[in-house]
């Protein structure tokens, strides 16, 4: 089978979006599947990965205000590309041209949406929330959920990655909507990564004593991952326990962020890490993840982060929140910095073995999708196979006849 995506948000410094990409591109390829990416690029040319499959850039414009990426504006060489292809499946993810694009192509593959995000929250909820509530905003935006129901009879399935935005899409009458949770690989993350030295130099990078609490925070620098918030919270809470925290990212708003940081000894900020395995050992050798965007539905940073050992201080809403537990995890309510205060407090009042504890280190593992957690990486990798073909059959079943499917972990 060959499933080409439109992904218009697939970028050589993205996020959650490449990483998942490129692991689902590698495991179909395993499976004898093909994917193909379609991405806006600085130039037209082509990518073949050794693993499997390949990256088709198509030159586009950049994206205003966010140098990382770039936007799909013709029609025309992305419905060539997809007439020379001959995709049996079809995948586009973005809700502003490419859903039209794909969703106007004439070709006969199955096409399928994955919704990645609610802009919703990402971009009215944030700008006005502080003036106006959740319900008056949704109302003045009801606009976008008309948009979106005019959009999906163009499509096939519906495809969202997490409960927390597959209910705010039903509760606005958009669906139905095939809920499939992404997990990660879990033999890249570990405890045993832990590295004490690594440790003992970032927290005297933050002029911190190794009985601190060193906090990590890792995401692009843009609004919607309020880590301006994530700031004030920690330095609210430096003033009574020594915290440090480690941000790891840029972005649009990395200037702002330094401007807020100031002087503060006490948080670094660092380029994104490209390099998994040193991304790993830095997550190992952490305190704790701190997260705090609501509007997050991957949550793909948080499972890594458990899965290297690290509890995890996260709002109390999005795809952060769905795999936090109070045994791991301290919540706190969303867009609320001192709420965040306030957990970072607790987080820091806990008894650390117990977090680290067996019992603790299980409730973890199975909150992360990995219910063979005792089984091989050969079988982990059967079971994210096994996944990936379910997940494309909901792609190429047809979305009439199809009810809600929750709860398939990819392990990507």
């Amino acid at each position: 089978m060959r499933i080409v995506d439109v992904c218009e948000f697939y970028s050589p410094t993205g996020g959650g979006i490449r990483s998942y990409v490129d692991r689902k591109m590698q495991l179909l390829a395993e499976a004898g599947h093909e994917l193909i990416v379609l991405a806006p690029g600085a130039e037209d040319r082509e990518e073949v990965r050794a693993t499997g499959g390949r990256i088709i850039w198509v030159k586009a414009p950049p994206l205003p205000f966010d140098a990382n990426y770039r936007m799909f504006w013709d029609a025309a060489p992305i419905h060539a590309w997809l007439d020379r292809l001959h995709p049996d499946v079809v995948e586009a993810s973005s809700p502003w041209r490419p859903a039209w694009i794909v969703g106007k192509w004439a070709g006969d593959a199955a096409k399928v949406f994955f919704l990645h995000s609610d802009p919703v929250v990402s971009y009215p909820q944030r700008w006005f929330g502080r003036i106006a509530s959740r319900e008056k905003i949704d109302a003045a935006f009801e606009w976008f959920n008309r948009y979106l129901r005019r959009a999906m009879p163009l499509f096939d399935s519906l495809v969202v990655c997490g409960d927390s935005l597959g209910k705010r899409l039903s509760d606005r009458h958009i669906g139905p909507a095939h809920c499939v949770a992404l997990g990660i690989d879990r033999a890249a993350f570990s405890p045993t990564l832990r590295d004490a030295s690594l440790r003992a130099d970032l927290l005297a990078q933050c002029d911190l004593p190794e009985s601190a609490t060193l906090l990590l925070g890792i995401g692009r620098h843009h609004g919607e991952k309020r880590w301006d918030m994530v700031i004030d919270a920690v330095q609210a809470a430096a003033a009574r326990e020594p915290v440090g925290l480690i941000l790891i990212g840029k972005g649009p708003a990395s200037a702002a962020l330094r401007k807020q940081v100031g002087g503060n000894p006490h948080i670094r900020m660092f380029q994104p890490i490209y390099d998994r395995p040193q991304l790993a050992t830095l997550m190992a050798s952490c305190d704790a993840l701190i997260h705090g965007c609501e509007g997050e539905t991957f949550g793909l940073v948080a499972s890594e982060a458990l899965a290297s050992g690290l509890p995890l201080i996260v709002p109390d809403e999005g795809g952060c929140a769905e795999i936090a537990r109070p045994e791991f995890a301290e919540t706190y309510a969303a867009r609320d910095a001192a709420a965040a205060t306030q957990a970072i407090a607790r987080f820091c009042a806990r008894d650390r073995a117990a977090c680290a504890s067996p019992g603790c280190t299980a409730t973890r593992t199975s909150r992360i999708g990995f219910s063979a957690c005792r089984a091989s990486a050969e079988n982990n990798k059967e079971l994210a196979i096994r996944a990936l073909l379910r997940l494309a059959q909901v792609m190429t079943g047809p979305r009439a006849s199809t009810a809600p499917v929750c709860g398939f972990h990819t392990f990507i």
